[in-house]
């Protein structure tokens, strides 16, 4: 987990020059066609080991790990990772922990795009946007958590567990029994 949250820190501090390009072309908007990538890791680690509060904390390793990077956020962004961990926990405690499949996944994707919009209207003043930008900026956000930490999520997860390197965590295990029968 740890391994996969430093990783997916640099991955997020990459996306940082992508997602200020696309602001710059559509608006603050722009950031929430991506904004899925920033949570992945949530997903990818709750999906590989399929224990309670490891979307929590693996997204708050990458956080942490992040601003120690360099992140210009500073600290706040480890109060953002940990937002964004609540929120696909949330969607990984409704089937109290026993369902990783797609559904849920993107569920928990969408869930930490949520958490971490409410976070982001206060924080960062979506308040000044017209109501109909602003439910815009929510559903593009929710679509992107969706697709982008739930479904690359898995895909990323699902690929590396066909390798072979998973092979002592839950998801790997389950890889095996699927091949076996």
């Amino acid at each position: 987990m740890s391994v996969l949250s430093v990783v997916f820190a640099v991955v997020y501090l990459a996306f940082l020059p992508v997602g200020k390009l696309l602001a710059g072309l559509f608006g603050p908007i722009g950031y929430d066609l991506i904004f899925g990538i920033w949570f992945i890791v949530s997903i990818i680690a709750a999906y590989i080991i399929r224990k309670k509060g490891a979307a929590f904390l693996s997204e708050t390793i990458a956080a942490t790990v992040e601003m120690l990077l360099g992140n210009a956020m500073g600290p706040i962004l480890i109060l953002t990772g940990i937002i964004q961990g609540l929120g696909a926990e949330a969607a990984f405690s409704i089937t109290k922990y026993k369902t990783y499949n797609l559904p849920v996944l993107m569920l928990a994707g969408a869930g930490a795009a949520l958490f971490s919009f409410v976070w982001g209207y206060f924080r960062s003043g979506y308040a000044a946007f017209g109501t109909g930008y602003v439910i815009s900026m929510l559903v593009v956000r929710i679509i992107s958590g969706a697709l982008i930490s739930g479904l690359l999520g898995k895909t990323i997860s699902d690929a590396l567990a066909k390798t072979g390197v998973l092979t002592g965590f839950a998801l790997g295990k389950e890889q095996r029994r699927k091949k076996a029968a």
